[in-house]
């Protein structure tokens, strides 16, 4: 398995696995963002790799805010449905952690609706503790 940051060639690949995630996105709205992200030194997409195919994604962004410290943070994690339990999602993570001790930055916090048990489960059991529960508000404008 390789890990590598993702390039535009990936934005199918890239859209097949947020979809799974359970997001809607097309290939072109994938690789523009894709563009966007490899844009901004704040952010990082990386993919996982294995015999050419790109199998799991993971964003990672250092984030600031009045109330906290500069951190980072895990924006989104997945693993193709046919990968998971076999280690990439583990590898992801580590070099997500691995982005964020490059820049100083000495704590990651993921976010994740709670209703998906099994990735608590991941987290928990890679180290990462439940902190804080709360509620989103959204409104369309």
């Amino acid at each position: 398995m390789d890990i590598r940051a993702a390039n535009e060639r990936d934005a199918a690949a890239v859209a097949r696995l947020v979809v799974q995630l359970g997001y809607p996105l097309t290939p072109e709205g994938a690789q523009q963002r894709v563009i966007n992200l490899g844009k901004d030194p704040d952010e990082a997409l990386y993919v996982a790799v294995v015999e050419s195919r790109v199998v799991g994604l993971i964003q990672v962004s250092r984030t600031e805010a009045l109330e906290y410290d500069p951190r980072a943070e895990i924006r989104a994690l997945v693993v193709d449905e046919e990968h998971r339990g076999g280690g990439v999602g583990k590898a992801l993570v580590a070099r997500a952690e691995a982005w964020a001790r490059e820049r100083g930055l000495p704590v990651m916090r993921v976010r994740s609706n709670v209703k998906r048990e099994q990735t608590r489960i991941f987290y928990e059991r890679h180290g990462y503790a439940v902190t804080k529960t709360q509620n989103v508000f959204d409104k369309k404008l």
